[in-house]
């Protein structure tokens, strides 16, 4: 019976992540995590048997003890306090931003498995992160779909037989459009493939979120970055393809469901049933791609300079995008100043090599107040 921790279980992936638990005989939840929705989350430890939450927002801690019986953490420190006290073989961080790298090095930290759903623990510290894998023994399990792809097609490959990775890209809803002055956050939160999350949303229809899986699958995978590439494929249902060196070109296909990479990382390196529609090439008729449009989506090339530059220039891309897409989403700029913001910020911390977790931090607190400036200068109010 393998122990998980799910980090974030309120959201799409913890939710989807409790649902595969609870169909399984090999999982067991022992603690869950989430930030201030403490009334769904002492309703998920009661169905689910959880014995411990652990809720960021010291608030919403003291609500759930005045609630439930069950043991309740508060802030940050009683997340940290769950992953290394509930006893757990895995820990799924479903967080979302950068606030679930701390997570990700605490779990490491104890030599614990992370089924790794927050792409800040990749991109902010990547270099640090991995290297804390190793030492610690610990695994990263990509639960992302392109990275989940790339992950099963790489498990029986040798050193130097892969020559490229390709990730796979919706293109968005803005996909063939050249023109993105005067979009409505309606229109960008209308994604044609995923149901997720505001930020992440918004990274897709910017193509940001495609540039920090290029930085994360150069980590995950130690490929360099150029030898990363990005391709739109509106269908979605080709996730990733590794080109070997003798000329061919493995692809992992599938409809997109999250449930699917979710089961393959809570199981690893065991598969489990998971009852989802078999890819049906027929009735899907065709399979299309192009070349992004790195023009009229800069995100795509911006993070792509931030991944080749290094040291802190990813922690820096990562938080100004935070700043701008969460000002976006609250109608203070538009659209195309998401771009405009993060690339002078960029410009104005070039990268500096990274030695500790808290050069990060310190990166990170300074690349949102700088971002936070350039949103007043760029505000449509």
């Amino acid at each position: 019976m393998k122990k998980l921790v799910i980090l974030g279980s309120t959201g799409s992936i913890g939710t989807q992540a409790l649902q595969i638990a609870a169909a399984s005989e090999d999982l067991q939840v022992v603690g869950l995590a989430a930030g201030s929705s403490w009334e769904p989350a002492v309703e998920q430890a009661r169905q689910h048997g959880a014995p411990v939450v652990a809720l960021a927002d010291a608030g919403a801690a003291e609500r759930a003890r005045s609630a439930w019986d069950g043991r309740v953490l508060g802030g940050e420190e009683g997340i940290r306090e769950l992953i290394a006290s509930a006893g757990a073989d895995l820990v799924l961080n479903g967080m979302v931003g950068a606030a679930g790298l701390g997570p990700t090095v605490v779990a490491l930290g104890e030599g614990i498995d992370v089924a790794l759903a927050n792409k800040e623990s990749l991109v902010i510290g990547g270099e640090l992160t991995m290297a804390l894998a190793e030492a610690a023994g610990a695994r990263l399990l990509p639960v992302d779909s392109e990275h989940s792809a790339l992950f099963q097609l790489l498990g029986a490959e040798q050193p130097g037989t892969v020559e490229r990775l390709v990730l796979t890209a919706s293109g968005g809803p803005f996909r063939g459009r050249t023109d993105l002055e005067g979009v409505s956050v309606a229109d960008a939160l209308a994604h044609p493939t995923w149901r997720m999350g505001g930020r992440i949303t918004i990274d897709s229809a910017t193509l940001m979120n495609k540039g920090f899986e290029a930085i994360e699958a150069h980590h995950l995978f130690g490929v360099p970055h150029e030898r990363i590439e990005v391709v739109v494929h509106p269908q979605s249902i080709v996730h990733s393809l590794v080109d070997l060196n003798d000329g061919a070109t493995l692809a992992h296909l599938g409809y997109p469901d999250m449930r699917v990479p979710i089961s393959y990382a809570l199981h690893f390196p065991e598969r489990a049933d998971v009852d989802v529609p078999r890819l049906d090439l027929a009735a899907v008729g065709e399979l299309t791609f192009e070349r992004p449009d790195t023009e009229t989506f800069a995100c795509l090339r911006l993070a792509r300079e931030a991944g080749e530059a290094g040291g802190t220039a990813p922690c820096v891309l990562n938080a100004a995008d935070e700043v701008a897409v969460a000002a976006f989403l609250e109608g203070r700029i538009g659209f195309t100043a998401i771009a405009a913001a993060i690339e002078r910020v960029l410009e104005g911390m070039p990268a500096q090599p990274v030695a500790h977790f808290e050069d990060l931090f310190a990166v990170d607190a300074e690349a949102r107040r700088r971002t936070e400036e350039e949103v007043w200068g760029l505000t449509t109010v």
